[in-house]
């Protein structure tokens, strides 16, 4: 069995992340979405949280594993008995950003094998941080992400829709 590993701080999870698993799902048997804990990004929702809305998310699709870390990528793609590690891109920055990243890793774990997978053009612009300045600011986001993430955010009451 082919499985491999997303990982992210998915706060919140977007629309552009599901495509990246749906891709995923295309080539792997398994998907293992890794919610990290990220001590350098301020997050809206907690890891619990977030993992609540992926758990909602793939409720009916058991190819799809999901699980919080905190640490390497390397340590939890040994955990996970897999050299695959997934990154959805949007943009030469990102790019840059995540290969430098696969360097680094490659340093630690030769046998680390990453593949990106390009954004669709209709999401290029869509980031977590998008979705978080539309709550802060009360805009509309349902668009940004999967239908039961905007259901969970929505019955956090952190975002109420204005009535025009």
């Amino acid at each position: 069995m082919k499985k491999c590993v997303f990982a992210g701080t998915f706060d919140p999870f977007t629309a552009g992340h599901a495509e990246t698993v749906k891709k995923s799902l295309a080539l792997f048997d398994e998907t293992i979405i890794a919610v990290a804990e990220n001590r350098k990004k301020k997050c809206l929702f907690t890891a619990e949280e977030r993992t609540e809305m992926l758990t909602l998310l793939y409720r009916d699709e058991p190819r799809v594993k999901i699980v919080q870390f905190d640490g390497a990528i390397v340590d939890l793609l040994k955990a996970e008995n897999t050299p695959f590690y997934v990154r959805g891109v949007r943009n030469t920055v990102d790019f840059e950003y995540e290969n430098a990243d696969f360097f680094a890793s490659r340093q630690l774990d030769p046998n680390m094998i990453t593949l990106y997978i390009p954004a669709e053009q209709g999401l290029l612009h869509v980031s977590s941080s998008l979705v978080k300045n539309c709550i802060a600011f009360n805009k509309p986001f349902a668009q940004y992400v999967p239908a039961p993430v905007y259901d969970y955010i929505m019955k956090r009451g952190c975002y109420v829709p204005k009535t025009e």
